[in-house]
């Protein structure tokens, strides 16, 4: 086998070799590195997961001189998503550290200042998406008039999403003098017939044929009615180990349901689609090859840029619409000479996009065993769920419910009203009522001992005797003995004076 020292690279990139970890070179590597250097444009196709960035960026970057004027760049890497720049950008960095050059990425989803910024100080290497660069070309805040060395990334993913109109643009801003590599999972007819003209007398470097998946990836599928995944990938999460996994969905709207139910059933689990920011998809990412998030739920525009070591294995939740897409996804497992397996769940209605994945990969796929998943049980339980949920949206039941909500509402305003009326009537009979005197109440009176209670209590009696007889005599004469002998007596005498 071919070693990194035997391809003709310089000191400084073998030193980045090393620090990239790499011990012996793939065969995309060892065909690759010695074209590039020669100066040849090349057209490369290798299987996911072999080697590809490492193939350009390697032998691009040794002599690289640094761009004029400061100002750049001497080398372009256009690729599809925002998630494959940041790869590509990750081994840039570390061979630029050995070769002394500026790296530098422009993706769309972040703000437009900080990109001019940096290319306004000078950059030689830039990795951009197609959308954002021609953006950036409007603005006139990049020059593409010295680039050297112009490399198209997943060139086939490129322009199934509709990025030729871009692309044609970003290479007429470059000199024809330049070197084009082309590298891609797989390289057809079609692909040559919309770029080829982009490449002086290329050079094929072809290590996958289509459809061609990893020899180190082994492939299973489970037959499911729709509405009994859920159960089943909960069932395949907890036999076969919930850590490390990556779940593909086919739109955002079911990607982010799969997500909500994993983490209701108690695994750590993120979400990634193109609804989500450029940070909030780096962080999920970083997450999950930290170890902090078990599961990623993608959908297939990341199905290539998610690079993450040792992925245990990866779900097909829905089989993608192009059978293409079914390779890169389950490519994202057992990369780098690791082993790993992908499962797929195909309900009926799939029945005719698996037979359009097993003609492309040439082999039929094998039932997965899962004895702790009882598939009629997990059925029944949602249909009964499936029925609970139509029923509530049957009219009969639906109009039941309107009129009784409708009764009840009726029923709390006459109770409201009633009330209101009660309280009306209180307001206006507490109003004719006559005010009651408010007295002002007069200084505490001071205790009293026991004697002046006593003496107190005499002369309430003999006031009580004297209004008695004052009474008494007014009222009629008093007839108590001797009283009235001495009232005549006592008038004579004022009447003899």
């Amino acid at each position: 086998m071919t070693s990194f020292s035997e391809l003709g690279l310089s000191k400084p990139v073998m030193n980045a070799v090393a620090s990239l970890g790499y011990q012996e070179p793939t065969p995309v590597q060892q065909r690759a590195i010695p074209l590039v250097l020669q100066g040849r444009d090349i057209v490369a196709a290798a299987k996911t997961g072999t080697g590809k960035t490492a193939a350009f960026a390697l032998p691009s970057m040794d002599g690289l001189p640094r761009a004029k004027g400061g100002k750049g760049p001497a080398m372009l890497v256009v690729t599809p998503t925002r998630e494959l720049a940041a790869q590509i950008a990750e081994v840039c960095q570390v061979v630029a550290k050995h070769t002394n050059l500026r790296v530098f990425s422009v993706v769309g989803g972040v703000s437009y200042n900080p990109q001019i910024a940096q290319l306004r100080r000078g950059v030689d290497v830039l990795i951009a998406t197609p959308g954002r660069l021609v953006d950036l070309m409007q603005q006139s805040a990049v020059n593409l008039a010295d680039v050297r060395v112009l490399v198209l990334d997943e060139a086939d993913r490129m322009l199934d999403m509709g990025f030729l109109p871009s692309v044609r643009k970003v290479v007429a801003a470059t000199p024809q003098s330049r070197q084009t590599l082309l590298f891609s999972a797989t390289i057809d007819d079609s692909v040559m017939g919309q770029v080829g003209n982009l490449l002086k007398e290329p050079q094929f470097v072809e290590i996958a044929h289509k459809g061609e998946t990893a020899d180190t990836v082994d492939q299973y599928l489970v037959r499911i009615p729709q509405l009994a995944k859920p159960a089943l990938l909960k069932a395949v999460l907890e036999e076969k180990g919930g850590s490390r996994i990556i779940v593909f969905a086919r739109t955002r709207h079911r990607a982010d349901a799969v997500c909500r139910r994993l983490k209701k059933a108690g695994f750590s689990a993120e979400a990634i689609h193109s609804d989500r920011s450029q940070n909030q998809r780096q962080r999920a990412l970083a997450n999950f090859a930290d170890g902090k998030t078990d599961v990623i739920v993608a959908t297939d525009v990341l199905a290539r840029g998610i690079d993450v070591d040792q992925v245990n294995y990866v779900v097909n939740y829905d089989l993608p619409h192009e059978p293409e897409d079914y390779v890169h996804r389950i490519g994202r497992t057992g990369r780098a000479g690791c082993t790993g397996w992908a499962v797929s769940f195909v309900s009926p209605e799939n029945e005719i996009d698996l037979r359009a994945i097993q003609k492309l990969i040439g082999q039929q796929l094998p039932e997965l065993p899962l004895p702790g998943f009882d598939r009629d049980g997990a059925v029944a339980e949602a249909e009964a769920k499936t029925a609970a949920r139509e029923a509530s949206k049957d009219p009969d039941i639906v109009a039941a419910k309107k009129e009784m909500a409708k009764k009840a509402r009726r029923k709390n305003r006459a109770k409201a009203r009633d009330e209101a009326e009660r309280e009306a009537r209180a307001e206006a009979a507490e109003k004719k009522a006559p005010a009651k005197l408010q007295l002002p109440r007069g200084p505490k009176k001071p205790k009293t001992t026991g004697g002046q209670k006593r003496e107190r209590g005499a002369s309430k009696a003999a006031a009580a005797g004297r209004k008695a007889k004052g009474v008494a005599t007014a009222g009629r004469p008093d007839m108590r003995p001797g009283r009235a002998h001495r009232a005549a007596q006592a008038q004579a005498r004022k009447r003899s004076r």
